[in-house]
């Protein structure tokens, strides 16, 4: 079905190439239309080559008995279940990520540096590599030790204990990113500019949002798309502006495009997220509760080591393939909350300012004005550029 739904959206996208849409007329180019065009379909047929070359590999880790080989030799070198059960998940964790590498290359220096959005270099690459297996092993290695010891020792609510300490180490996350992971990666400078930075405290105030500071991200040293973000939790939270943004827009649409994410902590949507994740997170730990003692769960995907990790293991690796026809309904609510923001946004700035924004980031980033209906349907997490731009100036007319 992704493969159907993608060649859906290419074809729509093609169809719909050679003409801007009505609604972006004297603001976008007919070459710009047509190149967010190209990067679509370029991105769309790579995304349907990823997701038969994963199809074949989750076949090979599994029914092509991968799993069950990695097993069986880790268990005659580690005697230790809990290790022996580490080591096999963070091995094929680590053996997916080498055999997927090229792709991410391709990706990298092949699609996004041929319509002029990498910047990354190959030691920026690499150094992004090693720096991110480090944070992840320092971090995933405990806690997937946790994890299992919790499985094998709590009897029959382990998956009870398991979410706590998943929903636990979640929000420290959220926490700890700001402060101590992301500048691992990039550099954060506070505003420079005197008078967005007024402008912008002014209202924070209105929208009685506290944060610890205002940041420009170098997002420009690997990529020249624009955005902007909060991060952290509590008296951690951070307003981050990426440095392309900045450029791209005037103080105005700046301002807009903050209200819009400022519309999200006041609707609490972010709440409302990690609530569904939370609890989405709960009940998939009771139905892998009800798995890991089925002989049948562990032989039907090519494993006859029934065991803690695998069991895991398995679970994990499958479940996307099972949950996906929830996908729009996800979609949905992300696209329901996207609306609220721009409402928000319009009443605490200015629609034509958010429309203006939101014109220059869609062809800044090359986004397609024209997806397939059924496609965004399913995949996207905000509205198609046409209807939400169609909301806002109607939210407009009433200003």
């Amino acid at each position: 079905m992704q493969l159907w739904l993608a060649m859906r959206h290419i074809n729509h996208v093609k169809r719909h190439r050679t003409c801007v849409p009505a609604e972006f007329n004297g603001h976008i180019t007919q070459a710009s239309h047509q190149r967010a065009a190209d990067y679509t379909v370029a991105k769309t047929r790579f995304g349907m080559i990823v997701s038969l070359f994963e199809a074949m590999l989750l076949a090979a880790f599994t029914l092509g008995g991968g799993i069950e080989w990695i097993n069986q030799q880790l268990s005659g070198w580690i005697s230790s279940p809990l290790w022996a059960g580490v080591t096999l998940i963070a091995g094929i964790t680590l053996l997916h990520s080498l055999i997927t590498l090229p792709l991410t290359l391709i990706s990298t220096f092949k699609i996004e540096a041929s319509y002029g959005f990498n910047n990354t270099s190959a030691k920026l690459f690499i150094t992004d590599t090693l720096k991110t297996t480090a944070v992840a092993t320092a971090i995933g290695l405990p806690l997937l030790a946790g994890v299992l010891w919790l499985m094998d020792q709590m009897g029959a609510y382990w998956w009870l204990w398991v979410w706590a300490v998943w929903v636990g180490f979640s929000l420290l996350l959220m926490w700890a990113f700001p402060t101590f992971i992301a500048p691992i990666f990039n550099k954060f400078e506070p505003l420079a500019d005197a008078s967005l930075q007024t402008r912008i405290e002014s209202l924070l105030k209105r929208c009685g949002f506290k944060t610890n500071g205002i940041y420009v991200m170098d997002g420009s040293k690997r990529s020249s798309h624009g955005n902007a973000y909060f991060t952290g939790l509590g008296k951690a939270k951070r307003i981050v502006f990426f440095d392309t943004l900045l450029k791209s827009l005037n103080a105005s649409e700046v301002a807009a495009v903050l209200a819009h994410e400022l519309g999200h902590f006041k609707h609490r949507h972010i709440a409302k997220r990690m609530a569904w994740t939370f609890g989405l997170m709960l009940g998939m730990l009771w139905v892998l509760g009800q798995l890991k003692q089925e002989l049948w769960f562990y032989q039907g995907l090519g494993v006859n080591s029934q065991s803690t990790a695998t069991a895991l293991l398995l679970f994990f690796l499958v479940m996307p393939v099972f949950t996906f026809i929830f996908a729009p309904l996800s979609s949905m609510s992300s696209r329901k909350h996207e609306y609220e923001a721009d409402a928000y946004a319009a009443e605490q700035e200015s629609a034509g300012d958010l429309i203006n924004a939101l014109v220059k980031l869609y062809e800044g980033n090359a986004a397609t004005l024209t997806p397939d209906p059924l496609h965004s349907l399913f995949y996207d997490s905000h509205p198609p550029a046409a209807l939400r731009i169609a909301a806002l100036k109607k939210l407009k007319n009433k200003e």
